[in-house]
């Protein structure tokens, strides 16, 4: 057993989590729960981003100026009602109003300091409050931000700033020697790039806002939110609070992130962890953006779909796999509902269903419900192969499609084999053979849906008469070997898996 510790972004919770925020999670989901499966101890930490201006502006808009604080309690327990009813697993939902991140954040602050890295100066420039950065005018287009559409502000104040720059060629030479720390590649050659020409120092406090954690010793100074928020993923495993927690689970094994914040957890963080004296995270992996009619989704423009009205409509495992069947992770995707209509009745209802209702009526038909005697294995070694690689490399879509190749291929072959056939003419070996093998696949494709659709995966092994926390309690490579379904054992047929969406 090894640990894997992995993190999804903090959100602000100035609105309700879009579709993409669901993206982000399902993905972290799916892949903390192979990790379980596989048998290796997770961490996996989700939650909120609090100390932030936007949060600052949206409960003022609400009308709670005077209770910031409660407001912030009501939208992040809002974020956690929406992440529970999706189904997540994360083991922390951390938020930065917690007094350990308080405490894990002055720990740090005093520590890069100590190492002499941070220094009080003046900034004058422009500032995006959508994307809570500091931004300059060549990476404005007419003058607006290129993500929210909308002019910065420009301010003038005395910050402390991070001596970012000196660790310009630190931060070179660690991604040249480990390729795969930045994911894609594409993200990897554009946060070299900026490391390398245009990064600056940073402003790391503001002296203007009233809300957030004030800097040690000058309680006039706000942590800027990134130097803070970043700090979140050292609080969630102990940092400040509980050394020998903070031992085993750092360093974090992947950080998952939109590529809109991939230049600070690929350059301002790794910098700040080497000031601080700490291991890097061993991989960030950055996904693209949701687009709806071309633009990026975000709340800013008005745009968000909200994700519970279609778990209500098509259930979660639904809208997992349409996810991760419609997208490339790290490459930018375009959401749907006739698409999620068509792969609903497409690939679910009448490809992984039909195969699951044939399978289980035959049995009933011609065993009376029970499986017959084992027979041999079918060639699905090399498809099962395919998908571990592409699980622990984290290519969920390509181990989506290795599972559907089994699937496609058990269509194919009852159609081949014919068991009506077979009944009929009373071949009662073959025919025996032929459900046997069928229903045993359906066995091996519920562990291999299980990180995508972990409810599916439970009632596949239910009609097939099985125990499904007994089953998943195996070892992950014992419960693929061939033939543990148990001849003589009850199917029940049940209801449909994915019920024809016109009924």
């Amino acid at each position: 057993m090894e640990k894997f510790y992995l993190t999804t972004p903090i959100y602000y919770v100035n609105g309700q989590p879009s579709i993409g925020h669901a993206y982000t999670n399902i993905t972290a989901d799916i892949i903390a729960r192979y990790q379980r499966m596989i048998g290796n101890e997770v961490f996996f930490m989700t939650g909120t981003d609090e100390n932030s201006q936007k949060n600052v502006e949206a409960a003022e808009k609400a009308g709670r100026a005077d209770d910031i604080q409660g407001y912030l309690d009501e939208m992040s327990a809002l974020w956690q009602q929406s992440f529970d009813t999706l189904g997540l697993t994360h083991d922390r939902f951390i938020r930065t109003t917690e007094a350990d991140h308080k405490k894990a954040v002055e720990k740090f602050w005093q520590a890069v300091d100590a190492k002499g890295d941070i220094y009080k100066g003046e900034y004058q420039g422009l500032y995006c409050t959508g994307c809570e950065a500091f931004v300059t005018e060549s990476e404005l287009v007419e003058g607006k931000c290129q993500i929210h559409k909308r002019a910065p502000e420009s301010i003038k104040e005395e910050n402390y700033f991070f001596k970012l720059s000196n660790y310009r060629q630190a931060l070179l030479d660690h991604i040249e020697k480990n390729p795969d720390f930045i994911m894609p590649k594409s993200r990897r050659n554009e946060v070299v790039s900026y490391i390398d020409k245009f990064m600056t120092d940073i402003s790391i406090t503001r002296q203007s806002m009233k809300w957030g954690i004030p800097a040690p010793g000058d309680a006039n100074q706000r942590i800027y939110v990134w130097f803070d928020a970043l700090i979140n993923y050292l609080t969630g495993v102990g940092y400040g609070t509980d050394d020998q927690r903070f031992e085993k689970w750092w360093p974090a094994n992947l950080h998952l992130v939109g590529k809109d914040i991939i230049k600070f957890h690929c350059a301002l963080w790794p910098a700040m962890l080497m000031s601080a004296g700490l291991p890097l995270p061993k991989q960030v992996l950055a996904h693209g953006f949701f687009t709806i009619d071309g633009e990026k989704m975000s709340k800013s423009l008005g745009n968000v779909i909200d994700p519970l009205p279609i778990v209500q409509d098509y259930g979660n495992d639904a809208l997992r796999f349409f996810l991760m069947r419609e997208i490339r992770l790290g490459e930018d995707g375009d959401f749907s509902l006739s698409r999620l209509a068509e792969r609903y009745d497409g690939e679910l209802a009448n490809e992984l269903g039909n195969l699951v209702h044939r399978v289980l009526s035959m049995t009933e038909k011609y065993f009376e419900g029970e499986i017959p005697e084992r027979a041999e294995q079918t060639a699905k070694a090399e498809a099962m192969k395919n998908y571990q690689a592409n699980m622990d490399e984290f290519r969920l879509p390509d181990a989506l499609e290795a599972v559907w190749k089994i699937v496609r291929e058990a269509n194919q072959f009852i159609e081949l084999k014919k068991p009506w056939v077979l009944a009929k003419n009373e071949d009662l070996h073959e025919l025996s053979d032929t459900m046997y093998l069928s229903l045993e696949t359906l066995r091996v494709l519920a562990w291999l849906i299980n990180p995508f659709m972990p409810e599916t995966a439970v009632k596949i092994l239910t009609k097939l008469g099985l125990d499904p926390g007994t089953e998943f309690a195996q070892d992950y490579f014992s419960g693929l070997t061939w033939g543990k379904l148990a001849p003589g054992g009850k199917i029940d047929k049940g209801e449909a898996l994915f019920p024809r969406r016109e009924e």
